[in-house]
């Protein structure tokens, strides 16, 4: 079977940066499973798995539009200190929630200089090529519940799919 709209595709991957350094990787043994055609992936690596099937390896680069976008220097904002209330150490790298008026937007600390903290709204990989290297490990037709809830339900001893459960309703307490 190939890959098509509304697969379940298990693959093995790595993700390495343009100077060769792994991002992520899949662990041996546990392949990356999503629903192709949902929008489960980013869109250059799913578009350049169209089409392919089991046992098959691609080495893809994707260019930042078709991966997590290019770098919006607007996502940048320097905050006072004093909006970071209850928290002892600030340091590079930690995560919060910030209110927005579209909604919360999860923001990286970039750097703190005295009062002055800089926060990023910037996905960390926004602005970077990604060099994947992918091997197909399974190809299945999706069940109608996985098309209509856009992505898969995990199957076996757990007895449940995307980690919820409804044993009331029958349904798997996905939405």
């Amino acid at each position: 079977m190939q890959i098509a709209a509304d697969s379940v595709v298990s693959i093995d991957y790595t993700l390495k940066s343009d100077e060769g350094s792994i991002i992520d990787q899949s662990q041996p043994g546990q392949p990356m499973d999503y629903l192709h055609g949902h929008q489960n992936i980013i869109p250059g690596l799913e578009n350049a798995l169209l089409g392919k099937s089991v046992g098959e390896s691609v080495d893809v680069r994707v260019e930042p539009a078709e991966g997590y976008g290019e770098f919006n220097p607007d996502l940048e904002q320097v905050v006072p200190l004093e909006r970071f209330q209850g928290v002892e150490n600030l340091e590079v790298g930690m995560q919060f929630q910030a209110s927005t008026e579209q909604g919360p937007v999860s923001v990286r600390i970039k750097q703190v200089e005295g009062e002055d903290v800089t926060v990023d709204g910037n996905h960390p990989l926004a602005g970077q090529h990604l060099n994947f290297s992918v091997t197909i490990q399974a190809v299945r037709e999706a069940t109608e519940e996985e098309k209509t809830h856009g992505h898969i339900h995990a199957s076996g001893a757990e007895g449940g799919c995307c980690g919820g459960s409804d044993e009331q309703s029958g349904g798997c307490g996905c939405n």
